[in-house]
């Protein structure tokens, strides 16, 4: 049986499907409209946001706080918590500023430069224009001052309770030029030390980068298609898992040799994910048992198939980028049981 608290592991997971994000994001921008990569990202984060939003407030201890400055620590804390840089700035009890630092945790590296402007206006639309909705305060808004693509000096804007309520083409503005107030460390939120220790940090972190695959696919496929869906996302997956086998083996301390220490890699990365697995010998090699399939978890039978034959491809992927080709084949997939077999051969 392999641990599913290994630090190591959990980060590497986090660290792979951050890549599968943006890897992505990419393929989607190079073959598909910018159109539709704004209406991906809108739907992607809206639904995030009705996921989590509220039901994550009292967890962050932000209950009883004026409406603009809970929604602005609330992106603070939630994005610090997945290893996104945001600061928080108060100017009064009705209009609290957030800005994001780089390197950009969405645009990592060169991605900033292959996305368009639509993303983030996707998702400034699908999550912070709806804060107000979900509060029930149809006055709060939120205005953006500078974005990343249009080479400002980044992502950045506030929560404002307004003296009105607003229409819903009113809910997300642009105030370009205006400038947050100055840093203050010492007033940066943070979250309560008592329900978040070092390994729960660390599992919300893998958790904030898987949740954007487990979203974000279906809702591609609600956007292209699911066939065409698939095709881009089982490619992006296999390239991440080719590109990311070797960092990823690094950060676990799994080898890249034979048949047995490919199969220790991918049970290590397996565990990693929390689910349970368990190694044994097959008649064609090594069979990875792996149960309770955190990458499925809540998702109806349509969603969890299509998430899971995409996901599927990253560890395909990481196997055929092991010195000693291999193949990875999923013999038993069942949704009901949340659990799949896997072999590990050589090729």
């Amino acid at each position: 049986m392999i641990t599913q608290d290994n630090p190591d592991a959990i980060r590497a997971q986090a660290h792979i499907h951050h890549a599968y994000l943006l890897g992505l994001q990419l393929m989607v921008s190079s073959q598909r409209s910018n159109e539709e990569v704004g209406e991906w990202m809108f739907r992607l984060f809206r639904r995030q946001h009705l996921d989590k939003f509220l039901s994550s407030f009292e967890k962050l201890g932000l209950s009883g706080l004026p409406d603009a400055v809970a929604c602005a620590k609330y992106h603070v804390l939630s994005n610090n918590m997945g290893g996104v840089g945001v600061e928080y700035m108060y100017e009064n009890d009705r209009k609290a500023w957030v800005r994001f630092r780089y390197p950009r945790w969405m645009y990592h590296g060169p991605t900033l430069c292959g996305v368009p402007v639509e993303v983030s206006r996707g998702f400034l639309n699908g999550w912070y224009a709806h804060n107000g909705v979900s509060l029930g305060n149809p006055n709060l808004g939120y205005v953006c001052v500078s974005e990343d693509m249009t080479g400002e000096f980044g992502l950045c804007g506030y929560f404002k309770e307004y003296d009105h309520a607003l229409g819903e083409d009113e809910r997300l503005q642009f105030a370009k030029g205006e400038l947050p107030p100055p840093f203050e460390p010492e007033a940066q939120p943070q979250p309560p030390s008592e329900q978040w220790d070092a390994l729960r940090l660390e599992k919300a972190n893998r958790n904030y980068a898987l949740d954007y695959i487990r979203n974000g696919l279906p809702e591609l496929a609600a956007v292209i298609g699911a066939e065409q869906c698939r095709e881009l996302a089982c490619r992006a997956a296999r390239l991440i898992g080719l590109q990311y086998f070797p960092e990823t083996a690094e950060m676990v301390g799994a080898e890249d040799g034979d048949l047995q220490a490919g199969a220790n890699y991918l049970a290590v990365m397996f565990g990693g994910m929390g689910d349970e697995v368990v190694l044994q010998e097959h008649a064609s090699g090594i069979e990875i048992q792996e149960n309770g399939l955190r990458v499925i978890r809540g998702l109806a039978a349509e969603e969890a198939s299509l998430v899971f034959d995409c996901w599927a491809e990253i560890w395909r992927g990481a196997a055929s980028s092991q010195q000693q080709l291999k193949e990875l084949q999923c013999i038993e997939f069942d949704f009901s049981d949340n659990k799949a077999n896997w072999v590990l051969q050589y090729r």
